[in-house]
């Protein structure tokens, strides 16, 4: 006999945002916390800077794909990495849109400079890409 249980209460569902708090990170070691805009610009910090794919400590959607860009045409370079940090950001839910790109090239390097649509604010970030 399976149990019955007239109340519908008992499936209704409420999604909670989790505050977005977090160790404040520097290259040595933790120096605090940081909460909203500052925790998002350091988690964009991290998601430019881990290759996707490459370590199994990530999820699949963690992370962007910078490595086969390397020796490509700056005509293709362009368009995908403006692709590819877009996709790579808006997979944190506190990212709402990234645009305004600017793309400066200096021999073998591509600096791309972008505005981070974030629940917090917008801010400005830059990232450099090696041809």
């Amino acid at each position: 006999m399976i149990p019955q249980d007239n109340d519908s209460t008992l499936f209704d569902i409420e999604l909670v945002n989790q505050p977005s708090k977090t160790y404040k990170l520097s290259s040595e070691n933790i120096i605090g916390f940081c909460d909203n805009l500052d925790a998002v610009k350091q988690t964009i910090y991290f998601i430019l800077n881990t290759e996707r794919y490459q370590y199994s400590i990530y999820s699949w959607d963690y992370g962007i794909e910078l490595k086969d860009l390397i020796g490509a045409s700056y005509a293709y370079v362009v368009p995908e990495l403006e692709r590819r940090i877009t996709e790579a950001l808006t997979q944190d839910d506190r990212i709402n849109n990234v645009f305004d790109f600017n793309f400066d090239k200096k021999k073998n390097t591509l600096v791309v400079s972008f505005t981070v649509e974030t629940e917090f604010g917008n801010l400005k970030a830059t990232k450099e890409v090696i041809l």
